[in-house]
């Protein structure tokens, strides 16, 4: 305990003396393990980029190496540190949307955002290790509400604001348009487009059927695109099965006028969809706040051993067309595009309970950021 003290007494003693150098200097560290990460902060990133008091920097302490891979698509000027270096530094505010933990001798707020809302690996059933994040940025008031009923944050603490997620804030907003984004992929915005989107699991239906369901939609005529998770590109990874992906789907969809969608962002490729099918996973819910015919083909195995919180299993099954295999997963996409407008009602429910007032998660954010800094807002 002594150790302890002596340890926050030299942090605070670091932070005044930062603070009486540079009273309206801030510095914030992002830290990301996929690609998916960076795309989470990125729209608050951009909304603070003017801020000439706040200075970014962004880090990847798993695996430094791949640094310039996993932040590919942000600006070249995006200003990344290696861990390393980062450890050295004092940063006002650590900032991740997943459970990584920087090595940051000299102190930081630490920020968690989360990157997901599908109710997996317990992130809605917090045990005691999750009390040492200083703040949590809630996507929606079940989430909020699990972490009180934990004993993880208090109700109604400043350290608990509910904020939303701004990076789907494109899809409540319609600033996305589909025949503008099949146009940029090179697809044909005449046919009737379908998006599959498995998530990351030995167990997901890509490694159980994807194939065959590709196989089966590019021959009913859908021009399909596949977007699949960051982690399911690596062949000697065991979530991708050892499977090539890229190697093997792209002439099954090329064949049908299809694209293997290969940037991170996965919001454009939603707005390109007539319909989605998916499993299990947070790009599905994303999906319904388009309120667009979502089939969710169930995967008993993925539910059991991805952990997943069975409300959230009951929440996407009301608000989809649920199928068990690739035949009925095709014949689901004809109906519903029968019908669009069926499961509305649902769809729009379970995006009021998934997402906390979408389309505007951006500006909380950027205003519970400035908060987190200590500085008046811009």
């Amino acid at each position: 305990m002594k150790g302890y003290r002596l340890l926050r007494w030299a942090r605070d003693a670091d932070k005044g003396l930062q603070r009486r150098l540079s009273p309206d200097s801030r510095r914030v560290l992002v830290n990301s393990r996929t690609p998916v990460n960076y795309t989470i902060i990125e729209p608050v990133y951009k909304a603070m980029l003017k801020d000439r008091r706040v200075k970014f920097y962004f880090t990847a302490s798993e695996e430094p190496r791949r640094m310039r891979e996993i932040y590919r698509e942000a600006d070249h000027s995006i200003p990344l540190i290696h861990p390393r270096q980062a450890a050295m530094m004092r940063f006002d505010v650590y900032l991740a949307s997943d459970f990584m933990w920087a090595t940051l001798p000299r102190g930081a707020l630490r920020v968690q955002t989360f990157h997901g809302v599908a109710g997996k690996y317990n992130f809605d059933k917090p045990d005691h290790t999750i009390r040492v994040w200083d703040r949590f940025f809630f996507i929606n008031r079940r989430r909020l509400d699990n972490y009180v009923k934990y004993g993880v944050v208090s109700a109604g603490s400043p350290a608990a604001p509910l904020v939303g997620m701004p990076k789907v804030d494109c899809l409540a907003n319609g600033s996305l348009e589909r025949d503008a984004v099949l146009r940029s992929l090179g697809m044909d915005p005449g046919k009737r487009t379908v998006l599959y989107a498995p998530t990351w699991s030995p167990y997901s239906s890509l490694n159980g059927m994807g194939e065959e369901l590709v196989r089966r939609l590019v021959a009913a005529g859908f021009a399909v695109i596949v977007k699949l998770h960051d982690r399911s590109y690596d062949a000697r990874h065991r979530y991708s099965g050892g499977v090539d992906w890229l190697r093997l789907l792209e002439p099954i969809l090329s064949e049908g006028g299809g694209r293997l969608a290969r940037g991170s962002n996965s919001c454009p490729y939603l707005a390109a969809a007539d319909v989605m099918i998916t499993d299990h996973s947070s790009i599905g819910f994303e999906y319904l706040l388009l309120d667009r015919p979502l089939v969710r083909i169930e995967v008993p195995e993925l539910i059991a051993n991805a952990n997943i919180h069975e409300d959230y299993v009951k929440l996407l099954a009301e608000a989809s067309t649920t199928a068990r295999n690739a035949a009925e997963a095709v014949a689901a996409v004809e109906d519903c595009l029968a019908d669009p407008s069926r499961n509305s009602s649902a769809r729009r429910a379970v995006c009021e309970e998934i997402y906390y007032r979408p389309g505007t998660a951006t500006a909380r954010a950027v205003r519970e950021l400035y908060n987190a800094l200590e500085l008046d807002a811009a």
